[in-house]
């Protein structure tokens, strides 16, 4: 197939570009480098890839046949979607609205990278695809949610209005190498603080609980979800939880650091919780993850010490 990838130089877009092209399709990847980075997707070698420095904010104008379209373009972590409240909203909006627009006119499937923060501060735990979340729409985080809850509505109005092929996968924690330095997220501030012999910050006491995926086992849900008669959301995580404090110890182990752990107060809205129920996914899509931590953080670790000159 021929394949457009919104996001494609980010940390998971530049993992799903490789794996489509493993599958033998030509990709096109579309960035405006706002979060991602060329490097990411350097090692590429290959006729069947191109790359294209695009805001798909803007009309989105591809030559030639177009067979399926992954909408992954978002700033995606706190730091990046509070210090770009608007840019977040709009390639939420805008730019799923210009995605599926192609996604229309050349008659091709579409999916939407969309977030467990559509789940907000759960009162439920672990997460179904039923529950309608509880997100504070005027918060800080606000503007992430609510752009990731606008979009899942457009995806599945063109879906109902126009027949498009759409899918939704609602990411959970995921972390693996080519993850930014300084995304903000709790695995490359660990990690890199760990590396540093600095103090690592837990936020609160540390009792909140995550779930980590490996990047690998992500994208091949994501595969298997493409290829899928699903059209509502799926979630695509590991159920395996801890508490960010049992996290925050397991990196110290790994690394063999000294550092000490500190606390500093929590962010405003900041999930208490956050697991996924994989029934759905388990039952519809034959999928599970099968990375242990044990197994993908030592080699997220190396991808972070490689990279501690730079």
């Amino acid at each position: 197939m021929r394949i457009v990838v919104t996001g494609g130089a980010g940390f998971l877009g530049s993992h799903l570009c490789d794996r489509l092209l493993f599958e033998g399709h030509e990709v096109i990847a579309l960035d405006n480098l706002i979060t991602g980075d060329r490097a990411h997707l350097a090692h590429i070698d290959s006729r069947k890839f191109s790359f294209v420095h695009h805001d798909v904010t803007r009309f989105i104008e591809i030559e030639g046949p177009v067979d399926f379209i992954f909408h992954f373009a978002s700033p995606a972590s706190p730091v990046d979607y509070l210090e770009l409240p608007i840019q977040t909203l709009k390639v939420g909006s805008l730019g799923t609205h210009k995605a599926l627009g192609l996604a229309k006119a050349k008659g091709a499937g579409f999916l939407l990278a969309s977030t467990s923060e559509t789940y907000g501060d759960p009162l439920v735990n672990p997460q179904p695809e039923t529950y309608w979340g509880n997100v504070n729409p005027i918060g800080p985080r606000g503007v992430y949610d609510e752009a990731k809850r606008f979009a899942e509505a457009m995806t599945m109005a063109y879906h109902r209005v126009h027949g498009i092929d759409t899918h939704i996968v609602r990411i959970f924690n995921t972390y693996g190498p080519r993850m930014r330095k300084r995304d903000g997220r709790v695995v490359p501030n660990f990690v890199n603080q760990a590396l540093n012999g600095e103090p690592l910050t837990v936020f609160g006491d540390g009792s909140q609980t995550r779930s980590f995926c490996y990047v690998s086992d992500l994208i091949d849900g994501i595969h298997r979800l493409m290829q899928s008669d699903e059209h509502e959301p799926v979630n695509i995580g590991n159920p395996a939880e801890l508490t960010i404090l049992q996290f925050a110890e397991a990196i110290l182990r790994l690394t063999n650091s000294r550092s000490e752990i500190v606390h500093e107060e929590l962010p405003v809205d900041d999930p208490k919780v956050r697991r996924p129920d994989i029934t759905k996914a388990r039952n519809l899509l034959g999928w599970e993850p099968k990375v242990p931590l044990e197994e993908g953080l030592p080699t997220t670790i190396e991808y972070f010490r490689s990279r501690q000159t730079q």
